[in-house]
C-alpha cells in the first residue's frame, strides 16, 4: 500500500549541515555523516540531501561526500546539487544513491530532465522547484541560484511540464516558509497534488508533526519534507536531530487519513 512519506532534507553548504531560513543566513547545525546516522537509527523513510553551493558556484557534485553518505545511508537517498549532465548523474546513481535532484539546470535545460530520465529511469529523476507567491497575487514563480533569480516562469506550468518530461518526482520547496516553522503552505500543496500526476513532496514550513499531519490530510499521499523541524528542538531551536518513531509516524498517517488498525480506510 501507497503510504505518505516523511522525509528530512538536510542542506549542505561549505561541506557542513546547515538550515536556512527564507533561503537566508545558513546556520551551521552539524555534521552531514553524523546526521545520516541518527536518521538511520531512527528509521527515516527517506532523505534529501542538497548541496545548495554546488550549482550556484558552477562546480562539480561533491562526489567525495556522496559516496561516504550514500555508504552510510539505510535509507532511499536523493541527492542534488551541481548536477548539469547525464554523466554526472549516471556516477552519483553508481555510487548509491537512489534518486538525483534537479533544480536550476532543469530550468536552463528542460531536456536534461528527458535525458536523464531515458537513461536512468524516470523513477531516479526528482525535480526540485524552489518556488515564491508574487505579490498581491494568488499565483507562484519558479526560482533558482537559491532563490536569488526569478526565471519567471509559473509553479503549477512548471511542475507539470517537468513531470511530462519525465520527472518521477517534483519537490516544491517553498522560500517564503522555509525556516519559519509555522506550517505548510497548504493551499500551494493541494493545487499541485490536483495537478501533477506523480508524486509529490513538499517542503518549507514544518514545524511540528501536527503540521505533517495537515498536509497529510490535505493532500493524502504526498511526501512531507522538512528540515528545521527535525534539526531543531524547543522554543530556543537548539539543535538536536530527531525524527518520529514507526509508531507515531502510523498515528499521524491513520489520523489524517483515517486508517483504521489494520491500515484499512475507515
Amino acid at each position: 500500500m501507497l503510504r505518505p512519506r516523511i522525509i528530512p532534507c538536510l542542506l549542505v553548504h561549505e561541506k557542513g549541515l546547515v538550515k536556512t531560513v527564507s533561503f537566508k543566513s545558513p546556520k551551521y547545525v552539524g555534521d552531514p555523516l553524523n546526521a545520516v546516522k541518527i536518521f538511520n537509527e531512527k528509521e527515516a523513510d527517506e532523505l534529501i540531501v542538497l548541496d545548495i553551493d554546488a550549482s550556484v558556484d558552477g562546480a562539480e557534485p561533491d562526489y567525495k561526500l556522496i559516496a561516504d553518505l550514500a555508504s552510510e545511508c539505510r535509507m532511499p537517498l536523493c541527492y542534488g546539487g551541481g548536477i548539469r549532465s547525464v554523466e554526472q548523474a549516471k556516477r552519483i546513481i553508481s555510487l548509491g544513491v537512489e534518486k538525483v535532484a534537479l533544480s536550476s539546470a532543469a530550468m536552463a535545460d528542460p531536456g536534461l530532465v528527458t535525458r536523464i530520465a531515458d537513461e536512468l529511469g524516470s523513477q531516479s529523476v526528482v525535480v526540485v522547484l524552489d518556488v515564491k507567491k508574487r505579490l498581491l497575487s494568488k499565483e507562484y514563480d519558479v526560482f533558482v541560484h537559491n532563490g536569488r533569480k526569478n526565471t519567471k516562469q509559473g509553479a503549477l506550468e512548471t511542475a507539470v511540464r517537468m513531470a511530462a518530461l519525465g520527472a518521477g518526482e517534483i519537490v516544491i520547496n517553498s522560500i517564503d516558509n522555509d525556516g519559519q516553522m509555522k506550517g505548510f503552505d497548504l493551499a500551494l500543496a493541494r493545487r499541485m497534488r490536483a495537478a501533477v500526476k506523480i508524486p509529490i513532496t513538499i517542503l518549507g514550513g514544518a514545524g511540528s508533526l501536527g503540521d505533517i499531519e495537515a498536509l497529510v490530510g490535505a493532500c493524502g499521499v504526498v511526501g512531507a519534507a522538512a528540515g528545521s523541524l527535525f534539526v531543531f528542538k524547543g522554543v530556543y531551536k537548539a539543535v538536536l536531530i530527531n525524527y518520529p518513531n514507526v509508531a507515531a509516524r502510523d498515528a499521524l498517517v491513520g489520523r489524517a487519513l483515517g486508517w483504521g488498525p489494520e491500515g484499512n480506510k475507515q
